[in-house]
């Protein structure tokens, strides 16, 4: 059985390593990635404010020591949902079980005015750059800000804030500058909202003012001032936004999408595709754009995959839960655990915020980096 999946992060990588686990050589599997190396969202974080440097972050899709998986670089130009054929760069993948987690694109351009006046952060690239702008920023006004829902990792902007204001305090400015942040979301985080009281006090305590429900409409680089969809206006020195997020154009052309996104059975990951499955960002499941819940899906359709290998049947379905970590600044971690489920409300409880959580965030990385590449962190990191 010729198992194709297209995209190699916290899905694909989850799908793949479990895969291999349980049928080594005799497994065939393809995994596809434009890029060349896989980054921790939080990673990105943790570059942008020196904690550590982008080579200690990088884990190269070349390092995978698999069995029965074949890494493929290659942009992906073409897929048949019905004949589960993949026409990328270099070959054709003809594929039993295709599995679509190639996540979702990211376009600062489609933000008027954000690539002349603003930084995005959520790319590896532009995280990396931003590094460089904040070791030069001297202090005023900073203005983080989401333009578009959905968008991937909802904490992100909080921590993001966060960490800025750590920033400035650190350098002795916080006298002449700002911070704010503008979000979509009624609460920091809806599910919990013990974690979103958590974050909102912590905004109060160190004056970072809270914009909700609302977003950047576009940026006036010439006057250095964010438009609201609410019809404000917030003038910047410095903008971070997170950017426009859209399905990937070759999944939209496929015909696998409906209203921006793919729709899978929020259980099984199925999609109207007989063999055809989607995990993670791509999807419309109906749980938040985040890498763990890529990877609580991957599991479900890697037991689905497995079952038909073994010829039996698969019991194990979507349960909804994930994991995140979220840096409240001073050294200080929580960690939120929410539950997705359909036709339920969501509920999400919160732990900490403590600095010994931080051990806790750090496990959580390594412990998917030995599993997924067969190696550990400091292996790679050589």
């Amino acid at each position: 059985m010729r198992i194709v999946v297209l995209g190699a992060g916290f899905g694909g990588l989850e799908i793949a390593s479990r895969l291999s686990a349980e049928f080594g050589d005799a497994l065939d599997l393809v995994l596809v990635d434009r890029a060349d190396a896989f980054v921790f969202g939080f990673s990105k974080l943790d570059v942008m404010f020196g904690r550590t440097t982008a080579e200690h972050v990088v884990h190269r899709y070349g390092d995978v020591v698999r069995p029965g998986v074949r890494f493929v670089q290659a942009s992906v130009r073409a897929i048949d949902p019905v004949a589960r054929r993949v026409v990328t760069d270099d070959e054709v993948l003809e594929a039993d079980v295709l599995v679509i987690a190639l996540g979702a694109d990211l376009h600062p351009e489609a933000t008027p005015g954000l690539v002349e006046g603003g930084h995005e952060f959520y790319t590896v690239e532009g995280a990396f750059a931003v590094r460089e702008v904040l070791e030069r920023f001297e202090g005023g006004r900073v203005v983080v800000a989401v333009t578009s829902t959905p968008f991937k990792c909802p904490p992100a902007p909080s921590e993001t804030a966060f960490l800025v204001h750590d920033l400035l305090e650190r350098r002795g400015l916080l006298d002449r500058s700002e911070v704010s942040l503008v979000m979509p979301l009624p609460a920091p985080i809806p599910p919990s909202p013990q974690a979103s009281r958590a974050i909102l006090t912590a905004f109060a305590e160190r004056g970072i003012a809270w914009h909700p429900e609302t977003l950047v409409h576009s940026i006036d680089p010439a006057r250095k001032v964010a438009v609201l969809t609410d019809g404000g206006e917030l003038p910047f020195d410095l903008l971070l936004a997170v950017p426009v997020h859209r399905a990937p154009a070759v999944v939209v052309e496929a015909g696998l999408t409906q209203d921006g996104w793919v729709p899978v059975d929020p259980f099984t990951l199925e999609t109207r595709f007989p063999d055809v499955y989607a995990v993670g960002d791509v999807t419309s499941v109906g749980t938040p754009k985040a890498g763990v819940f890529a990877e609580g899906q991957a599991a479900v359709v890697a037991d689905a995959i497995a079952a038909r290998m073994r010829s039996d049947s698969a019991g194990a379905t979507y349960d909804g839960r994930g994991i995140c970590y979220l840096e409240l600044g001073h050294d200080e971690v929580a960690r939120v655990e929410v539950v997705f489920r359909p036709g339920e409300m969501p509920v999400g409880a919160l732990e900490g915020p403590t600095p010994e959580l931080a051990a806790d965030k750090a496990a959580f990385g390594a412990e998917r980096v030995q599993r997924w590449f067969g190696r550990s962190w400091e292996q790679l990191a050589r």
